[in-house]
């Protein structure tokens, strides 16, 4: 059962007419510019935009993406009607590693969690933004004030690139439509514990280790989940509680957007 008591890290969505959903885009930015461009096409005003996060990670152009994602909310943004929370933009796990690295000077065991965070494809993005990986594992290794001029030099990285460090901290772990309509849905990254509310889901949301394909149940009082990202990399997967927008992109598939209508039905399904 979910808990109806949310906060600010949740997004609540509103009196929309349509929302389209993008996939785990991992830094393939010329894709998103072909998504980008059919959903233009036919967005309306009302209608509402969730990404499902890993816009970074694994890709070549994680730079370009942040800054199509910018330039793309800058264009909706001119269409009349629209408001900017018709934008939202979920954390995904390639920005939760992230944000790990920028308190990587506290964790208990710097130097295997970097490694870690390498192992998951964050490499590509450290080189695209100027800073070595390698450095960054022998800071590890030397300590606390070595890291913490690695760090800094990330954070000073990322914040020549206009917006890339506001947009990073902008995340949310959640979006969900109103329960009080006949049909809420609830929009996550990754998956969720079904027995667990969302206020106590913590990493569940990219770590998840239940199967999200065997929940058979809603999760209420959500009619149905969406999600961007499979990490078993099992492709597009919808049933009637439960949905799987992740076509592989990053991966060797494709970017996917689905459009979903108030009654949790695919009106539109795009692929790039």
């Amino acid at each position: 059962m979910c808990n109806a008591s949310l906060d600010s890290k949740f997004v609540k969505i509103k009196k929309q007419n349509r929302i389209w959903t993008v996939s785990a885009i991992h830094a393939e930015g010329h894709r998103l510019i072909e998504l980008h461009d059919r959903i233009l096409e036919q967005f309306q005003a009302g209608d509402r935009i969730i990404y499902h996060g890993n816009y970074i990670g694994y890709g070549v152009s994680p730079i370009e993406t942040i800054d199509e994602i910018l330039t793309f909310r800058r264009l909706i943004m001119s269409v009349p009607g629209v408001k900017p929370t018709d934008l939202v933009y979920l954390r995904g796990g390639q920005e939760t590693m992230l944000q790990k690295l920028m308190q990587l000077q506290f964790a208990p065991q710097p130097c295997d969690e970097f490694l870690w965070i390498l192992s998951k494809g964050l490499t590509s993005t450290l080189e695209a933004y100027g800073v070595s990986p390698h450095e960054g594992v022998i800071a590890a290794k030397e300590g606390v004030m070595s890291i913490t001029r690695w760090v800094n030099k990330l954070r000073h990285a990322i914040r020549l690139h206009p917006g890339h460090d506001i947009f990073y901290t902008q995340l949310r772990r959640a979006a969900h439509t109103d329960q009080n309509e006949p049909y809420p849905m609830l929009f996550v990254h990754a998956g969720l514990n079904p027995e667990r509310s969302l206020d106590e889901q913590g990493d569940s949301f990219w770590w998840t280790k239940r199967d999200f394909n065997t929940i058979l149940l809603p999760y209420r009082p959500f009619e149905k989940i969406i999600r961007g990202f499979d990490p078993d990399h099992r492709g597009v997967n919808i049933n009637c509680v439960t949905a799987t927008i992740d076509g592989g992109c990053g991966f060797g598939g494709s970017m996917v957007c689905a459009g979903f209508n108030k009654d949790g039905q695919i009106f539109e399904f795009l692929e790039a």
